[in-house]
């Protein structure tokens, strides 16, 4: 369907407010979430959908994101089997109220398809994706290298890609995140939180209208900063590995928020952490406060 914009009356009348799935993040656009293997893309995906689900439940909203009302969400998980899926759910609803869960369960629908060959490209599923997604407010597909068939280094192939969940997007008026690997010269050189971190074709990113990242804590910075009250010894090598920075690297509508710290628990889940600039021993040193 092609829809003209009406120039006279865009000059003349006050513009819609726009709706944002989160502050950044459009209602009915495709955005990215990259990150290295193993860094909680995955916990980090659920967490940020059962906030969009959640709503206004007291504390569905884990990570801080801020969703600004409550939907349903439809969550693809690729490559995960459902006993995990049962796993990371239980765990992350060990840190969730009872009003919650329930509201969470009532509003959220995880969908295991590991093995069954879906094809975001192919008409017939992209038509029974809509219908199954219609009325959505955030869907996911966790990861996108599962959703396709196509050339991810072509960058032809991966327009159509994108072009697909734009077509889902404006159809069922939902937010689609993809999740999506960096390249492994990016992990290698801790550059996973730039634009071009994404594995693949630029298009990928270019494309969508907001790009998340999460980046494991860098030795430099576990021997930089340390956990509230200020002036803790700092997180360390040994320690640094349960912490990882989540930003955004590209963003289309409004400004890009702080990075903000979270701390993995034993199993995984991702929970808000306040780090400050350690201090160094035998002096005091004022501590600065990591972005949050």
């Amino acid at each position: 369907m092609t829809i003209t914009i009406d120039v006279q009356a865009a000059f003349e009348n006050d513009p819609p407010a726009l709706d944002f799935v989160w502050p950044g993040f459009l209602a009915g656009t495709v955005g990215a979430l990259v990150a290295p293997g193993g860094a909680g893309k995955s916990f980090w995906a659920l967490e940020a959908a059962m906030a969009v689900a959640g709503g206004d439940a007291p504390g569905s909203d884990l990570l801080g994101l801020g969703p600004s009302r409550a939907g349903q969400v439809v969550y693809f998980a690729g490559e995960d089997p459902a006993p995990i899926l049962d796993c990371r759910i239980h765990a992350i609803g060990r840190h969730l109220s009872d009003t919650a869960r329930s509201t969470i369960a009532g509003r959220m629908t995880v969908e295991p398809v590991a093995g069954s060959s879906m094809n975001v490209t192919d008409r017939h599923t992209l038509h029974q994706l809509v219908e199954k997604c219609s009325g959505a407010r955030l869907v996911v597909l966790d990861t996108l290298s599962r959703m396709h068939r196509l050339d991810e280094n072509s960058n032809g192939d991966m327009a159509v890609v994108v072009a697909c969940l734009e077509r889902l997007a404006l159809e069922t008026g939902a937010s689609v995140l993809f999740l999506h690997h960096v390249s492994k010269g990016s992990a290698r050189e801790g550059a996973t939180d730039h634009q071009g971190a994404a594995r693949g074709a630029s298009a990928l990113v270019a494309n969508a209208r907001w790009c998340g990242f999460i980046a494991p804590m860098t030795s430099e910075e576990a021997a930089r900063l340390g956990e509230e009250p200020k002036g803790v010894p700092p997180i360390g090598e040994t320690r640094r590995r349960h912490f990882v920075r989540f930003g955004v690297s590209k963003q289309n509508y409004g400004s890009a928020p702080p990075d903000r710290w979270y701390s993995r628990d034993g199993q995984g889940v991702l929970l808000p952490a306040a780090l400050s600039a350690s201090e160094p021993t035998g002096r005091r040193k004022g501590a600065h406060r990591a972005k949050a």
